[in-house]
Protein backbone atom coordinates (compact mmCIF):
# COMPACT_ATOMS: atom_id res chain seq x y z
CA UNK A 1 0.00 0.00 0.00
CA UNK A 2 1.35 3.36 -1.08
CA UNK A 3 0.99 6.34 1.48
CA UNK A 4 1.29 9.82 -0.28
CA UNK A 5 2.13 12.52 2.30
CA UNK A 6 1.56 16.00 1.27
CA UNK A 7 0.46 19.30 2.89
CA UNK A 8 -2.31 21.37 3.08
CA UNK A 9 -1.91 24.87 1.53
CA UNK A 10 -5.36 25.76 1.49
CA UNK A 11 -8.80 25.91 4.20
CA UNK A 12 -11.48 27.41 3.23
CA UNK A 13 -14.36 28.17 5.63
CA UNK A 14 -17.86 26.95 3.73
CA UNK A 15 -19.99 27.33 6.14
CA UNK A 16 -19.49 28.09 10.21
CA UNK A 17 -19.14 24.06 10.73
CA UNK A 18 -17.50 22.82 7.40
CA UNK A 19 -14.15 23.08 6.04
CA UNK A 20 -12.74 22.37 2.73
CA UNK A 21 -8.87 21.38 3.16
CA UNK A 22 -7.08 21.74 0.02
CA UNK A 23 -4.23 19.87 -0.04
CA UNK A 24 -1.41 19.95 -2.60
CA UNK A 25 -1.16 16.99 -5.52
CA UNK A 26 1.48 14.52 -4.95
CA UNK A 27 3.27 12.92 -7.65
CA UNK A 28 1.44 10.43 -9.44
CA UNK A 29 -1.63 10.47 -7.19
CA UNK A 30 -4.67 10.28 -9.41
CA UNK A 31 -8.24 9.73 -9.08
CA UNK A 32 -11.60 10.64 -10.95
CA UNK A 33 -14.80 11.94 -10.14
CA UNK A 34 -17.12 10.34 -7.24
CA UNK A 35 -13.45 9.33 -5.55
CA UNK A 36 -13.33 8.70 -1.82
CA UNK A 37 -9.67 7.98 -0.09
CA UNK A 38 -8.59 7.36 3.14
CA UNK A 39 -7.61 10.79 4.97
CA UNK A 40 -5.23 10.36 7.63
CA UNK A 41 -3.31 12.43 10.21
CA UNK A 42 -0.03 12.59 11.14
CA UNK A 43 1.08 9.84 13.95
CA UNK A 44 -1.77 7.33 12.55
CA UNK A 45 1.12 5.24 11.94
CA UNK A 46 3.35 5.51 13.87
CA UNK A 47 2.68 2.97 16.61
CA UNK A 48 3.32 -1.18 15.85
CA UNK A 49 -0.38 -0.54 14.91
CA UNK A 50 -2.12 2.01 12.77
CA UNK A 51 -4.44 4.49 15.18
CA UNK A 52 -7.56 3.84 12.77
CA UNK A 53 -9.04 7.06 15.09
CA UNK A 54 -6.72 9.12 13.21
CA UNK A 55 -8.00 7.64 9.67
CA UNK A 56 -11.09 8.62 8.37
CA UNK A 57 -12.55 8.06 4.80
CA UNK A 58 -13.32 10.37 2.73
CA UNK A 59 -14.82 12.12 -0.54
CA UNK A 60 -12.87 14.00 -2.97
CA UNK A 61 -14.88 17.00 -3.58
CA UNK A 62 -12.36 18.44 -6.95
CA UNK A 63 -11.74 17.23 -10.20
CA UNK A 64 -8.00 16.44 -11.08
CA UNK A 65 -7.82 19.44 -13.64
CA UNK A 66 -7.71 22.31 -10.46
CA UNK A 67 -4.37 21.06 -9.20
CA UNK A 68 -5.54 20.33 -5.44
CA UNK A 69 -7.17 17.83 -3.76
CA UNK A 70 -10.30 19.05 -1.87
CA UNK A 71 -11.52 17.07 1.44
CA UNK A 72 -15.17 18.86 2.95
CA UNK A 73 -16.38 18.10 6.13
CA UNK A 74 -18.19 19.01 8.85
CA UNK A 75 -16.72 19.66 12.19
CA UNK A 76 -19.06 20.46 15.03
CA UNK A 77 -18.01 21.68 17.88
CA UNK A 78 -18.37 18.12 20.19
CA UNK A 79 -16.57 16.40 17.38
CA UNK A 80 -14.73 13.00 17.00
CA UNK A 81 -10.87 12.65 17.79
CA UNK A 82 -10.11 12.97 14.07
CA UNK A 83 -11.36 16.07 13.42
CA UNK A 84 -10.80 17.56 16.92
CA UNK A 85 -7.08 17.25 15.85
CA UNK A 86 -8.17 18.21 11.99
CA UNK A 87 -9.89 20.93 13.42
CA UNK A 88 -6.29 22.80 14.94
CA UNK A 89 -4.50 21.61 11.66
CA UNK A 90 -3.15 24.80 9.85
CA UNK A 91 -1.53 25.71 6.62
CA UNK A 92 1.60 23.40 6.40
CA UNK A 93 0.51 20.60 8.26
CA UNK A 94 1.31 17.08 6.69
CA UNK A 95 -1.64 14.51 6.20
CA UNK A 96 -1.59 11.24 4.27
CA UNK A 97 -3.58 9.85 1.84
CA UNK A 98 -3.86 6.04 0.56
CA UNK A 99 -6.28 3.70 -0.86
CA UNK A 100 -8.54 5.57 -3.05
CA UNK A 101 -10.99 4.49 -5.07
CA UNK A 102 -14.31 5.36 -7.26
CA UNK A 103 -17.83 4.28 -6.30
CA UNK A 104 -20.10 7.01 -7.92
CA UNK A 105 -18.51 7.37 -11.42
CA UNK A 106 -21.27 9.92 -13.67
CA UNK A 107 -22.78 7.20 -15.50
CA UNK A 108 -23.15 8.47 -19.37
CA UNK A 109 -26.27 6.11 -20.59
CA UNK A 110 -28.59 8.53 -22.17
CA UNK A 111 -30.73 9.26 -18.92
CA UNK A 112 -31.63 11.84 -16.04
CA UNK A 113 -29.50 11.95 -13.23
CA UNK A 114 -30.42 12.77 -9.74
CA UNK A 115 -28.17 13.27 -7.22
CA UNK A 116 -29.68 13.23 -3.44
CA UNK A 117 -27.90 14.49 -0.36
CA UNK A 118 -27.57 15.02 2.49
CA UNK A 119 -25.79 18.11 4.29
CA UNK A 120 -22.13 17.56 3.62
CA UNK A 121 -22.80 14.91 1.26
CA UNK A 122 -23.05 17.50 -1.66
CA UNK A 123 -19.31 17.32 -1.60
CA UNK A 124 -19.28 13.78 -3.43
CA UNK A 125 -21.32 15.43 -6.46
CA UNK A 126 -19.15 18.77 -6.43
CA UNK A 127 -16.69 17.53 -8.95
CA UNK A 128 -19.80 15.21 -10.65
CA UNK A 129 -21.34 18.29 -11.62
CA UNK A 130 -18.65 20.41 -13.04
CA UNK A 131 -17.05 17.42 -14.86
CA UNK A 132 -21.10 17.37 -16.47
CA UNK A 133 -20.78 21.10 -17.09
CA UNK A 134 -17.58 20.21 -18.94
CA UNK A 135 -18.70 17.63 -20.87
CA UNK A 136 -22.83 16.81 -21.40
CA UNK A 137 -21.99 13.83 -23.37
CA UNK A 138 -24.64 11.15 -23.11
CA UNK A 139 -26.97 12.21 -19.82
CA UNK A 140 -30.28 13.86 -20.54
CA UNK A 141 -30.31 16.14 -17.46
CA UNK A 142 -29.09 16.37 -13.67
CA UNK A 143 -31.15 17.37 -10.64
CA UNK A 144 -29.25 17.92 -7.59
CA UNK A 145 -31.32 17.31 -4.35
CA UNK A 146 -29.87 18.51 -1.06
CA UNK A 147 -31.35 18.33 2.49
CA UNK A 148 -29.17 20.46 5.50
CA UNK A 149 -31.60 21.27 8.50
CA UNK A 150 -28.86 23.83 9.07
CA UNK A 151 -29.99 25.80 5.98
CA UNK A 152 -26.13 26.68 5.56
CA UNK A 153 -26.38 24.89 2.03
CA UNK A 154 -22.93 24.51 0.37
CA UNK A 155 -21.58 25.20 -2.94
CA UNK A 156 -24.65 27.21 -4.01
CA UNK A 157 -23.03 29.33 -6.70
CA UNK A 158 -21.91 26.01 -8.29
CA UNK A 159 -25.17 23.71 -7.71
CA UNK A 160 -27.47 26.69 -9.25
CA UNK A 161 -29.67 25.86 -11.53
CA UNK A 162 -28.75 26.53 -14.97
CA UNK A 163 -31.29 25.19 -17.65
CA UNK A 164 -29.25 26.19 -20.27
CA UNK A 165 -26.93 22.87 -19.11
CA UNK A 166 -30.19 21.12 -18.27
CA UNK A 167 -28.92 21.35 -14.18
CA UNK A 168 -31.54 21.68 -11.63
CA UNK A 169 -31.34 21.91 -8.25
CA UNK A 170 -33.13 22.32 -4.42
CA UNK A 171 -32.18 22.88 -1.46
CA UNK A 172 -34.37 21.86 1.51
CA UNK A 173 -34.36 22.57 5.03
CA UNK A 174 -37.12 19.54 6.57
CA UNK A 175 -38.01 15.77 5.96
CA UNK A 176 -41.08 16.11 5.28
CA UNK A 177 -40.49 18.14 1.97
CA UNK A 178 -37.52 16.31 1.31
CA UNK A 179 -38.77 12.93 0.67
CA UNK A 180 -41.91 14.34 -1.33
CA UNK A 181 -39.56 15.43 -3.62
CA UNK A 182 -37.61 12.31 -3.87
CA UNK A 183 -40.92 10.77 -4.33
CA UNK A 184 -41.77 12.91 -7.37
CA UNK A 185 -38.29 12.43 -8.48
CA UNK A 186 -38.82 8.71 -8.75
CA UNK A 187 -41.94 9.05 -11.18
CA UNK A 188 -39.20 8.73 -13.59
CA UNK A 189 -38.42 5.18 -13.83
CA UNK A 190 -35.66 5.57 -15.95
CA UNK A 191 -33.57 7.71 -13.64
CA UNK A 192 -30.28 6.87 -12.13
CA UNK A 193 -30.58 7.83 -8.82
CA UNK A 194 -27.36 8.68 -7.01
CA UNK A 195 -27.43 8.74 -3.01
CA UNK A 196 -24.74 10.20 -0.11
CA UNK A 197 -25.62 10.14 3.31
CA UNK A 198 -25.92 8.66 6.69
CA UNK A 199 -26.40 5.21 6.58
CA UNK A 200 -30.06 5.98 8.20
CA UNK A 201 -30.17 8.46 5.21
CA UNK A 202 -28.99 6.03 2.92
CA UNK A 203 -32.05 3.13 4.02
CA UNK A 204 -34.50 5.84 3.71
CA UNK A 205 -34.36 6.92 0.65
CA UNK A 206 -33.44 3.23 -0.57
CA UNK A 207 -37.10 2.41 0.72
CA UNK A 208 -38.53 5.53 -1.09
CA UNK A 209 -37.29 4.53 -3.93
CA UNK A 210 -37.57 1.12 -3.96
CA UNK A 211 -41.45 1.10 -3.06
CA UNK A 212 -41.98 3.71 -6.00
CA UNK A 213 -40.18 0.99 -7.99
CA UNK A 214 -36.67 2.38 -8.67
CA UNK A 215 -34.61 -1.20 -9.35
CA UNK A 216 -31.20 -1.66 -7.19
CA UNK A 217 -29.14 -1.29 -10.20
CA UNK A 218 -30.60 2.25 -10.92
CA UNK A 219 -29.14 3.29 -7.23
CA UNK A 220 -25.93 4.53 -6.70
CA UNK A 221 -24.06 4.70 -3.47
CA UNK A 222 -20.84 5.34 -2.40
CA UNK A 223 -20.12 2.35 -0.96
CA UNK A 224 -17.98 -0.63 -1.98
CA UNK A 225 -19.39 -4.00 -3.12
CA UNK A 226 -19.73 -5.82 0.48
CA UNK A 227 -21.22 -2.66 1.87
CA UNK A 228 -23.80 -2.22 -0.91
CA UNK A 229 -24.74 -5.42 -0.34
CA UNK A 230 -25.89 -4.45 3.61
CA UNK A 231 -28.42 -1.34 1.55
CA UNK A 232 -29.88 -2.69 -1.21
CA UNK A 233 -30.96 -6.46 -2.50
CA UNK A 234 -28.77 -8.76 -4.80
CA UNK A 235 -29.75 -9.78 -8.37
CA UNK A 236 -27.25 -12.05 -9.30
CA UNK A 237 -28.12 -11.93 -13.27
CA UNK A 238 -28.10 -7.97 -13.45
CA UNK A 239 -24.81 -7.86 -11.29
CA UNK A 240 -23.55 -10.42 -13.97
CA UNK A 241 -24.34 -8.96 -16.57
CA UNK A 242 -23.17 -5.56 -15.51
CA UNK A 243 -19.44 -6.75 -14.70
CA UNK A 244 -19.10 -4.62 -11.67
CA UNK A 245 -19.27 -7.09 -8.81
CA UNK A 246 -17.43 -10.70 -7.92
CA UNK A 247 -19.73 -12.88 -7.89
CA UNK A 248 -18.23 -15.13 -5.27
CA UNK A 249 -17.95 -12.40 -3.03
CA UNK A 250 -21.73 -11.66 -2.91
CA UNK A 251 -22.42 -15.66 -2.60
CA UNK A 252 -20.50 -15.59 0.27
CA UNK A 253 -22.15 -12.74 1.39
CA UNK A 254 -25.50 -14.15 0.93
CA UNK A 255 -24.18 -17.27 2.91
CA UNK A 256 -23.46 -15.20 6.34
CA UNK A 257 -27.14 -13.61 5.58
CA UNK A 258 -28.43 -16.87 6.20
CA UNK A 259 -29.58 -16.91 2.25
CA UNK A 260 -29.56 -19.85 0.39
CA UNK A 261 -28.52 -19.64 -3.19
CA UNK A 262 -27.38 -22.69 -5.56
CA UNK A 263 -24.16 -22.48 -7.48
Amino acid sequence: MKIYWTKINEIIEETPEVKTYLLDCPKDFTWEEGSFTHFALEGFNSGDKPNRELVRHMSISTLPHEDTIGITTRIRENCSEFKSVLRNLDVGSNVALFKTYTNVPLRREDKNVYLLSQGVGLATFRPLVLDYFERADNIKHIHSLNIDSSKDFLFTHIFDPAPDKKFTSQFIDNRQDYYEEVKNLAADKDGIFYVVGSDEFLVQNIDVLREQGIKPEQIMLDKHEQERLEFLPVDLSILARLGKYNIRLICVKMEQNKIIVNR
